[in-house]
């Protein structure tokens, strides 16, 4: 039990550290969308930042209940094209949602946290349904349908579930109201 803590607090700041990292990347990733034209794209990565933003929170909230004084997060933010930069995002969402997230989860069950359960499995979700995005934005990219994205995203500020166009009755994760959703349709 103490071994599956331990893990889990080692767990909670990586999680911390990666979502930190992630909200700055997508901010900076959707302003060079929006430089090179791609306003959907950029509209985007917008939206996925501020998700990103909440599981941080989250992560942090989770690790000061376990009287953990949380490490900054030490950032790293290389911006390159919006081709590459949605390369880097797709690649990002995948080990997150197939193996970082998935291991984390076992280690905090394993603890028995489940502050630390409801945090992962928000953000595992969510990563689920960004890396869809991203994989859609990228094959309009490369196609030249970018208008064809959504223009707007609404964005569950409990757990930073993400929906295009239209916000749902209530969130499909956290069962938070869709009226206290944050609309993102303009940078």
């Amino acid at each position: 039990m103490e071994e599956a803590k331990a893990k889990t607090i080692n767990n909670m700041q990586d999680a911390f550290n990666g979502e930190s990292n992630a909200t700055a990347r997508y901010a900076a990733f959707s302003k060079k969308a929006n430089e090179e034209g791609f306003k959907e794209i950029a509209l985007l990565f917008k939206a996925a930042s501020l998700a990103e933003s909440i599981h941080a929170n989250n992560h942090k909230a989770v690790l000061e209940e376990m009287g953990v004084a949380v490490k900054p997060a030490v950032l790293d933010v290389k911006v390159q094209s919006t081709k590459e930069n949605l390369e880097f995002a797709i690649k990002g969402e995948t080990y997150e949602a197939t193996t970082m997230y998935p291991n984390f989860l076992k280690d905090a069950d394993a603890a028995g946290n489940q502050l630390a359960l409801i945090s992962l499995n928000y953000a595992y979700k969510t990563e689920k349904k960004h890396k869809v995005f991203y994989e859609n934005a990228l094959a309009a990219l490369n196609n030249n349908t970018t208008n064809t994205l959504a223009s707007t995203y609404f964005v569950c500020p409990t757990c930073g579930n993400t929906y295009e166009t239209t916000a749902p009755k209530r969130c499909g994760i956290s069962m938070t109201s869709g009226e206290r959703f944050i609309k993102v349709n303009s940078l």
